[in-house]
């Protein structure tokens, strides 16, 4: 455990190291300070993706409750192509794990592989995007639209929603390309590309919950 000698001798246990160490060379003390705007900005921003995964598990319960209220209408087993959404997810975990290795470029300064990263991460978004896209398209032609049962309302909702999430993260992704190549690694630049890679990674732990939630147990039943 990190101890750091506070003025008048008081002793401040700070653990996880989050303060800044100001030397005194007069007095011989050191003082804490604030933590670093990169640990404040993380934390406000893990605070808002908690928000957001509250929502998700409203919606998610509201799909639990509603699931076998077709009202003679299509199942999840007659409609779901696991097929399909075995590619988007394959699509959004890779596009994941391209976020990481631009992170880890744009740690070292790297221009090239930074954006080279985060490129295919867009393009693998854009690609998981799609299917999803062809795949409402193809439910609503087969006249199971979200109108058909409580099901579908719940589904489409679900589904769309963490989409739309997909769509602000690749308008972010793109904002944050431009920004990097106009601006460099400056210091507040750094910080949004970290909520960015947060912002990202959480909607891959989303989907995994869709995917085996909705998607596996739907197609078995």
């Amino acid at each position: 455990m990190s101890t750091i000698d506070a003025p008048y001798g008081v002793h401040v246990h700070d653990p996880h190291k989050l303060g800044r160490h100001v030397a005194d060379d007069a007095a011989g003390r050191v003082e804490s300070g604030p933590a670093s705007k990169r640990i404040i900005t993380a934390y406000g921003f893990w605070i808002f993706l908690l928000s957001d995964i509250v929502m998700f598990s409203a919606l998610f319960a509201t799909y639990a409750v509603l699931k076998d209220a077709t009202a003679g209408g299509p199942t999840g087993a007659e409609l779901f192509n696991l097929t399909n959404v075995g590619f988007e997810t394959a699509f959004l975990l890779l596009s994941s794990f391209a976020c990481g290795l631009a992170m880890i470029a744009a740690s070292t300064r790297n221009m090239a592989w930074t954006q080279i990263g985060l490129l295919v991460t867009g393009v693998l978004g854009f690609a998981f995007l799609a299917l999803e896209v062809r795949e409402f398209a193809d439910m609503i032609a087969h006249g199971a639209g979200p109108q058909r049962s409580a099901f579908l309302s719940a589904f489409f909702m679900l589904v769309g929603c963490h989409g739309l999430h997909v769509t602000a993260g690749l308008l972010w992704l793109g904002t944050m390309m431009a920004q990097i190549f106009a601006k460099g690694f400056q210091p507040n630049i750094m910080r949004r590309l970290l909520c960015f890679s947060l912002f990202w990674h959480a909607l891959d732990i989303i989907w995994v919950a869709l995917f085996t939630i909705v998607y596996l147990l739907g197609a078995s039943q």
